[in-house]
């Protein structure tokens, strides 16, 4: 049976402090779910009531929402707690002398497992505009993040898949800077993964891997413990453990407490319409671009960034009381759910725009 669809407006009054707060490509607020649900369970704890059963049931439900997000069935997805240990691994599943083509100023989660893989396997890097076009025949994998951290620039996912199956070359996708606001498709890839902490408004801590069937299968359980066993609960002693046969065989011990906050952050944005949060962010994103005079993208993003070399625009945004950021010379601000037009006037205003 579909899950129902909730409207934004359910979302938005979950969220306490989003006037001014134009930072979710940094870390995204907690909705009142789980703030309320991590307060609950540090009082349990604390009196001493902690409930192991309990968290590997948020585990388990935390996994369906982030399936249902990316439309991906639940066995092809592991879930773990940052981006680069996921990265390591795909590393390695590449043969000897592989080479990764990524794009410049990417995200160092994504390619630095790469880069230091060792076995020969090297880096090519280019403009994220020409990645598709730059992939040859001995390219082996190309590994990407959805839309940039830096500049916000969303990727041309379909060109560089097509480009990508055409030359026989794998891809790995980041979409940390995009589930939570841009539709999401994990099939398209051979691997995707995102940590949840960003737009998905998670704890840090919560991170997933989706991978193809195929791929799956090539892809070594180096960092197997006792939840990456067919029955965790029966696989934490030993060296005759039965692994589990799909992606779960990938799944690293989960931080408990991470998941208590994550798990009603995902059935949140698990129930609202990807088409309608894409427009509403997008949306207040190019009206904030249309009142500075920027250029509006190819491909539409929910973050806008600009020059700002000496900072001067950030402290202006600060100084106004906004929460926004930068990264590599540029301001950046980002629109999400719990943001509305009032901020973008709060920020153009603060721009003297």
């Amino acid at each position: 049976m579909p899950l129902a669809i909730a409207p934004l407006v359910t979302a938005q009054s979950q969220f306490a402090g989003g006037r001014g707060y134009l930072a979710a490509c940094t870390v995204g607020l907690p909705p009142r779910v789980s703030r309320d649900a991590i307060v609950a369970d540090l009082d349990a704890a604390a009196n001493g009531r902690p409930d192991p059963m309990s968290y590997s049931a948020l585990v388990e439900r935390s996994r369906d929402h982030f399936s249902r997000l990316v439309g991906i069935e639940r066995g092809r997805v592991a879930i773990g707690s940052q981006i680069s240990p996921f990265a390591a691994l795909v590393a390695a599943a590449l043969p000897d002398g592989a080479e990764v083509l990524a794009p410049e100023g990417d995200f160092s989660s994504v390619v630095l497992p790469f880069v230091h893989a060792g076995r020969g396997i090297h880096v090519r890097t280019v403009p994220l505009a020409n990645l598709a076009a730059e992939i040859r025949r001995d390219t082996a994998l190309v590994a990407f993040s959805l839309v940039q951290s830096a500049t916000g620039d969303v990727a041309d996912a379909e060109a560089i898949v097509d480009a990508a199956r055409r030359h026989g070359a794998r891809t790995f996708c980041d979409a940390t800077q995009a589930a939570g606001w841009l539709p999401v498709d994990a099939t398209m890839f051979d691997a995707l993964v995102c940590h949840a902490y960003k737009w998905l408004c998670a704890p840090r801590g919560v991170a997933f891997l989706a991978v193809s069937e195929e791929f799956g299968r090539s892809i070594p359980p180096l960092f197997a413990g006792w939840y990456a066993g067919d029955d965790p609960w029966t696989s934490c002693y030993g060296t005759d453990v039965r692994l589990a046969v799909d992606a779960r065989r990938l799944d690293v011990s989960p931080a408990w407490q991470a998941f208590v906050g994550a798990e009603p952050a995902l059935a949140l944005f698990a129930h609202l319409d990807p088409e309608a949060l894409y427009a509403h962010a997008t949306g207040l994103a190019a009206a904030f671009r249309f009142r500075l005079g920027l250029t509006q993208p190819e491909r539409a993003s929910a973050i806008v960034t600009w020059a700002d070399p000496d900072g001067c625009d950030l402290a202006r945004l600060t100084a106004a009381g906004i929460t926004a950021s930068g990264r590599a010379g540029r301001a950046r601000v980002a629109f999400h759910v719990f943001n509305d037009e009032h901020d973008v006037e709060l920020a153009c205003a603060a721009l003297g725009r």
